[in-house]
């Protein structure tokens, strides 16, 4: 897990994500998987911690969709990674996530190497059902709104 806790910016909320040897496949470029994994790592920082208005999402909140594109290649050399994170949509239980992915090393307005979306829900675990977020969680939430983003390849929701 990143130890950053992260950064607001003019676009969105930027987490630096460590990249673990074992996160590189045969090819020496991160795999695939481990790439959602790091996405789901710069999440923590910027949503669940104590102090966030959205902590008490910890609880309960479900991954519903997801769409990464690779527009070029992070390899290990690339560590840390910098995760831009934004909003798209925001509604009463569900919002979605755009994410950009540079080498640190490179400036804040490259051609991000990585794209990604996610749907996420507010769920509550004890009813199995989801659960309408607080005006608080929508509020802090919408702080990071970019409508108007257009994540290449693929749609906001």
């Amino acid at each position: 897990m990143s130890e950053d806790q992260g950064r607001r910016t003019d676009r969105g909320f930027v987490v630096s994500v460590p990249i673990r040897w074992s996160d590189m496949d045969v090819f020496a470029h991160v795999n695939h998987a481990r790439m959602v994994t790091l996405l789901e790592e710069a999440r923590i920082p910027w949503l669940f911690v104590e102090g966030r208005p959205t902590r008490d999402m910890r609880a309960g909140c479900l991954l519903a969709d997801l769409h990464v594109r690779y527009q070029g290649q992070i390899r290990h050399e690339d560590t840390p990674i910098d995760v831009t994170m934004f909003t798209t949509a925001v509604r009463a239980a569900d919002f979605t996530v755009g994410y950009e992915v540079r080498p640190a090393a490179g400036p804040p307005d490259a051609k991000p190497s990585v794209v990604a979306t996610t749907q996420l829900v507010s769920f509550d675990i004890d009813t199995q059902a989801p659960r309408r977020m607080t005006d608080a969680e929508k509020d802090y939430l919408r702080e990071f709104l970019r409508p108007d983003a257009r994540t290449p390849g693929l749609r906001a929701r």
